[in-house]
């Protein structure tokens, strides 16, 4: 047999643009390109020259939670799992999978098990339908290439690339698509394709909203690479899927990711694999004996370096992005349209010695495009006996997000509080040790938000706000309450400035998060003045 070649396209694939929203749909060019490489798929379950295959996928599962107002910080590692498999395919369309190495590591408490094809590759590019979870998170959602594809989905031509390989040059060029009907169940993404064959290169998509489940699914991205080999069949070489989920009560900022990783190769082609062998379950595990004897060739710490790296390179937070582009207004997340909502849970009860016992609550709601929500917070404080709360209305435009908001809440004057609130509620109620400086804000303001790239934003408000002092109201259980700062004056308008720069993720070897605070502020009948305020860190290796 002819050397196996291969070609490895995620990272060359990744410098090309996205489809614009510009680009024309359904064009003449698009629809000839779609039918060609429906008529393709369809040709290549029935091409005769490829019998058979096995080969060898090599896997990470990582489980991570995401906390914050905001979900802005990196996602935490719970757990992981490396995976080696056995994996065969058998003409037209058979698919078998065997584990054969299994080890994990848990760095927090966890009871997730995780579902049967998680732990696998995808076979087929899906075949006809797309299912995942099972069908537990998706099931029955038509492919944008499959038979039937051009009466549900419009399609775009994007940028052409050449690649020269020693055999031939291959041109990949972007097919977008997205549902003639967005509320129907259905994907939105890019194509790429083998403009020569039809043959798909690389498959990258989200879905709507409408197929998803599992109510807590808040979206699923999923990017399926494939490599040439013996200069005319394109397999399986790497894939990556991120599930997210959101928290299901109170709309809590509480966030948890499966993140699956998988490289394929060692294929041997027409080997002669029986029909028998493809019986039973697509995914099977050999015996625990099996699996512990396998020999792996360092420690889980040392594998996970490799694999993470590439998250940088590869980040699905990219490849969400760019299919926003493709999706226009329409939104792709699940969150649920509105119901009961907080900050964090210090938001239900929280004490501090100005206003003493403080149960809260809040209401989000939010547009069947995802563009607008309106939240609105409040509490009351059963020792100075006031109510206090927040409305804000916000409006996103594309990478653009504007808030208006209007309130009247006690604040803590540090940038960042000393402890936790939760400790701080317990250490002011039993020992008199609150470790807040308070002041009541009454105001409202305006903020325009703007996107860099993924990782970075910028902010820019205006304010108009009265600051006012606040007196001791409650004693502890224990000990005696310090006094509170006289921190109220005159009302002032503030200018305020926001740069950010978030942190890359989890596991990574290089790493760069920084903020800057530029805000400057004129007090009625005062003397203007100007801060700034910033912090970072730097990880290397």
């Amino acid at each position: 047999m002819a050397a196996l070649r291969l070609l490895p396209l995620a990272l060359v694939l990744l410098t090309l643009p996205a489809v614009g929203r510009a680009q024309q749909w359904n064009s003449p060019e698009a629809r000839a390109l779609a039918d060609r490489a429906i008529t393709r798929r369809v040709g290549a379950a029935a091409d005769t020259s490829l019998h058979d295959y096995r080969a060898q996928a090599h896997g990470f599962l990582f489980f991570l939670g995401a906390f914050g107002e905001g979900l802005m910080e990196p996602p935490r590692l719970i757990k992981a799992d490396q995976l080696e498999l056995e994996v065969y395919w058998r003409s037209p369309g058979a698919s078998k999978q065997r584990i054969i190495g299994w080890r994990d590591r848990a760095e927090l408490p966890t009871d997730i098990v995780y579902h049967q094809d998680h732990l696998g590759i995808i076979q087929n590019g899906f075949g006809k339908s797309i299912r995942l979870g099972d069908g537990d998170e998706v099931q029955d959602v038509p492919h944008p290439l499959a038979a039937g594809g051009p009466l549900l989905y419009d399609y775009a031509t994007g940028d052409t690339l050449t690649l020269t390989l020693p055999e031939r040059q291959v041109r990949v060029v972007q097919l977008a698509f997205r549902p003639k009907e967005f509320h129907a169940s259905r994907i939105v993404g890019t194509a790429y394709l083998d403009l020569a064959s039809a043959d798909l290169v690389r498959l990258e998509f989200n879905f709507t909203t409408a197929a998803y489940r599992d109510p807590s699914l808040e979206d699923v991205s999923v990017v399926l690479d494939n490599a040439l080999y013996a200069g005319r069949w394109w397999l399986p070489r790497h894939q990556e899927i991120e599930i997210r989920r959101h928290a299901m009560m109170l709309d809590l900022p509480a966030r948890g990711i499966i993140r699956g990783r998988w490289n394929v190769d060692n294929y041997q082609f027409n080997s002669g694999l029986a029909a028998a062998w493809f019986t039973g379950p697509e995914i099977t595990v050999a015996p625990q004996a099996e699996r512990d004897s396998f020999p792996w060739r360092n420690s889980l710490d040392s594998a996970e370096g490799p694999v993470s790296e590439p998250v940088r390179q590869n980040d699905l937070a990219a490849l969400r992005a760019e299919i926003a582009q493709v999706a226009g207004r329409h939104a792709l997340s699940s969150w649920r349209k509105n119901g009961v909502a907080v900050r964090s849970l210090s938001d239900l009860l929280h004490v501090n010695r100005v206003q003493g016992v403080v149960p809260g609550a809040g209401w989000v709601w939010r547009g069947n495009d995802g563009a607008l929500e309106a939240r609105l917070r409040a509490s009351y404080g059963f020792a100075d006996r006031n109510v206090d709360g927040t409305l804000s209305l916000r409006v996103a435009l594309g990478a653009r997000r504007v808030t208006a908001e209007a309130y009247r809440e006690v604040r803590d004057v540090a940038d960042h509080p000393i402890v936790s609130p939760v400790m701080n509620s317990i250490a002011a109620q039993e020992f008199g040790d609150d470790y807040g400086d308070y002041y009541l804000a009454q105001g409202g303001g305006v903020t325009l938000r703007h996107a860099i790239g993924v990782r970075g934003e910028w902010s820019a408000g205006v304010v108009r706000e009265r600051p006012t002092s606040l007196a001791v109201r409650m004693a502890p259980a224990t000990g005696t309450f310090r006094p509170n700062p006289a921190l109220g004056g005159p009302a002032l308008d503030l200018i305020q400035l926001h740069l950010r720069r978030k942190s890359e993720g989890f596991a990574v070897r290089r790493d760069v998060h920084a903020e800057l605070v530029f805000e400057a502020g004129a007090p009625d009948g005062g003397t203007t003045y100007a801060r700034v305020a910033g912090e970072g860190h730097l990880l290397l290796p």
